[in-house]
């Protein structure tokens, strides 16, 4: 009797190789559909064959042998698993623009500046809020930028109210200091 026929391969290989799978395709299938839902049309695609074609693999193994329970706790344990390291993978990818939007009592002059001074494009606003007038910042930023500036919203305006919400497309990334003004080419 070989290896690959034995009750060892069965009961210990045969899991984990299912459970190491079904991370990598959960984990694709997540980032697949983060690029869909940023418009990202030619890498979606490729990811999702490669996502299938892992989870077809692992399914005709799981059920070639039925009675390894083994094998079905693998396979939960790597999807439950596999969204985990998907999310933390799309947090590290960090892909696309997000919009900040930061309401203010207190006069914004201070933040604005900053926020122009680290490069941020940014919109301001008077308007009128419940207690009175307030300031309205408006700052579209890469992903990779948003602690960044949620840190700066809290140093300069402890207080303030911001939200952050995705962007799907931008017509143009607009950078002040250093940076110069350029086409975004992410979503095109």
């Amino acid at each position: 009797m070989n290896f690959i026929e034995s009750e060892e391969f069965t009961m210990i290989a045969v899991p984990v190789m299912i459970f190491l799978l079904r991370i990598i395709d959960v984990s694709l299938g997540t980032l697949r559909i983060i690029f869909v839902s940023k418009g990202l049309k030619k890498v979606a695609p490729v990811i999702g064959f490669f996502e299938i074609l892992i989870w077809i693999f692992v399914v005709s193994r799981v059920m070639a042998d039925l009675n390894n329970w083994v094998a079905f706790v693998a396979c939960a344990g790597g999807f439950a698993t596999g969204n985990l390291v998907g999310m933390w993978l799309e947090e590290r990818l960090a892909i696309g623009h997000e919009l900040v939007r930061v309401i203010t009592k207190m006069e914004a002059h201070e933040l604005i500046a900053t926020l122009k001074d680290k490069g941020f494009g940014i919109t301001s606003i008077k308007a009128m809020g419940v207690n009175g007038e307030v300031a309205v910042l408006y700052v579209i930023i890469n992903r990779k930028n948003i602690d960044q500036v949620i840190e700066l919203i809290r140093q300069y305006n402890p207080n303030a109210l911001y939200t952050v919400e995705a962007i799907r497309k931008v017509s143009k990334e607009i950078y002040y200091g250093q940076s110069p003004v350029r086409r975004s080419r992410l979503f095109k």
